[in-house]
């Protein structure tokens, strides 16, 4: 990575050097956008940042769907040295005042659809000078649109360096306030180095669609690091990513890389809208943002011929570290290092554990966040040194693969012996009647801790005593039994984050109560 850089201008520069000008870059509901007409917009959304005053590394908030707006928002002010910082989109208006003011963001960013939303958050906030609408603009706010016509198609690179800081992206903030990760300008580029084209062998001819969406660490790698690194084309889709939806897009744009989350590939499975082999153009499925299910990963092979590569990756080091391998797939585990990634699993004295034992996970890779914004506690605690703490417990067999445990603090001490709630969830989830599946501790009567599973059932499945009875025993059959659980709830969703995570902690809670 040279010193001086760019990563606005080298994902953009190197598809015009290529002579990608009239091919597709992004795809959305309503409309396409080239390489040619992306690198204009680009230059056009930094100018007109300028043109408002922002200066090098300042913040500028995008509160954006999954459409063309959101590439343009973003690599304009990488490429203008001011910082953009993506956030969810399914957040609360009190979730986006706190990141305002946290950001002290200069300008904001923010889809028409969602600005109802987020209108009680901009009354008090300082540092706030300008709100624009990608869309339909109420009276009185800057339109996107508008701005973009009114700039100059041409800008000058910011005098970057590869450390320079380039964006933020906030923690999911599933407990405690989001923290901001702030990550450097080779960040990008780094991960479809490491990950994208050695690992999932993306190339030029390749179609993507990420359900991911783009301010999720794992959203913004999929869908537009890793096309714009090669040349791709990247389907994007704003709204909700449901199974019907989904398999819309897999049927009429034919993509050639999917990048779901756990959660999905179980919902497609169970949908009649999934569309046959035959009417696809996959080559290659991609999990992250929460372990596989051994089952669901076998049952997507057997339906669809394609193979899902499950992997790990998180917000502080920006996307996949490991990674099951095309062609050596072993459903059940994470996979093993990308190359350039190191790993390593501590005790609870941080010492080394040894294979088959249950260890904190550990990274050290050139992706790593610099630190949390304004969180001096947090960065120390989560960022030692060159290595990360992913707060993930993981094992590592023989052979190198790494399974997935659960959550440091998801983690069950039944009898004195750690027991991984993922692998009861997993377990339930290979039940014919069984969706999804969540597992947390519960005090027995003696106040000893058990595992207690909430449990979605299929559609056309009703839960009932003898249906609980069948699940602890089809558990009982597949895992020591120990680890069975002892209480089982149906329920009709599980709680989770916007990037399909299960929020363990919201079913402790209501247990509790």
């Amino acid at each position: 990575m040279p010193r001086d850089y760019n990563a606005a201008a080298d994902l953009i520069d190197r598809n015009l050097a290529a002579g990608r000008g009239i091919k597709l870059a992004f795809i959305d509901d309503r409309t396409d956008l080239t390489y040619a007409q992306l690198a204009e917009r680009v230059d056009r959304a930094a100018n007109a940042y300028r043109r408002l005053g922002l200066q090098a590394e300042q913040r500028v908030m995008l509160c954006l769907l999954d459409t063309v707006d959101f590439p343009v928002a973003f690599l304009g002010a990488i490429k203008a040295g001011i910082v953009p910082v993506p956030v969810n989109t399914l957040l609360t208006a009190n979730d986006y005042a706190f990141m305002l003011r946290d950001s002290r963001a200069k300008a904001l960013v923010v889809s028409d659809a969602l600005y109802d939303k987020i209108v009680p958050a901009l009354a008090t906030q300082p540092a706030l000078e300008h709100v624009i609408i990608s869309g339909a603009a109420p009276a009185g706010r800057l339109s996107f649109t508008a701005l973009l016509a009114e700039s100059e198609p041409k800008a000058r690179t910011a005098a970057t360096t590869c450390d320079d800081v380039c964006f933020w992206l906030y923690s999911s903030g599933s407990t405690g306030a989001p923290k901001g990760a702030v990550h450097l300008q080779s960040h990008l580029m780094l991960t479809a180095e490491l990950y994208a084209k050695p690992v999932l062998g993306i190339r030029e001819s390749d179609v993507v669609f990420s359900a991911a969406k783009l301010f999720f660490a794992y959203g913004l790698g999929n869908a537009l690091t890793f096309p714009l690194a090669v040349g791709a084309t990247s389907v994007l889709l704003a709204e909700r990513p449901t199974p019907a939806g989904v398999a819309r897009i897999l049927k009429e744009k034919k993509p050639t890389i999917f990048y779901g989350v756990p959660t999905l590939y179980a919902a497609l499975l169970a949908s009649a809208e999934l569309p046959a082999r035959g009417d696809i153009a996959l080559r290659c499925c991609v999990s992250a943002g929460e372990a596989l299910p051994e089952d669901i990963g076998k049952r997507w092979t057997e339906r669809l011929g394609v193979e899902i590569l499950d992997g790990i990756g998180s917000t502080e080091m920006l996307h996949i570290f490991i990674s099951n391998q095309p062609g050596k797939v072993r459903y059940g585990t994470t996979g093993v290092p990308v190359p350039g990634y190191d790993i390593r699993l501590v005790d609870d004295d941080g010492k080394p554990v040894k294979d088959g034992e249950i260890g904190e996970l550990q990274i050290s890779g050139p992706t790593s966040a610099a630190y949390y914004w304004n969180n001096r506690a947090k960065s120390r605690d989560t960022f030692l040194g060159a290595w990360t703490r992913s707060g993930d417990k993981y094992k590592r067999d023989a052979k190198g693969y790494y399974t997935y445990c659960g959550r440091t603090d998801d983690m069950l001490k039944v009898g004195g012996i750690y027991v991984s709630p993922f692998e009861v969830e997993a377990a339930l989830m290979t039940h014919a009647d069984v969706l999804e599946a969540a597992v947390v501790g519960h005090d027995d009567e003696q106040r000893l801790v058990k595992p207690k599973a909430f449990v979605v059932l299929k559609p056309g499945h009703d839960g009932s005593p003898a249906l609980a009875e069948a699940l602890r025993a089809h558990v009982k059959s597949r895992l020591a039994p120990y680890k069975y659980p002892r209480w089982i709830e149906f329920v009709g969703e599980l709680p989770k984050t916007a990037t399909g995570k299960i929020q363990r902690f919201k079913l402790r809670e209501r247990d509790r109560r």
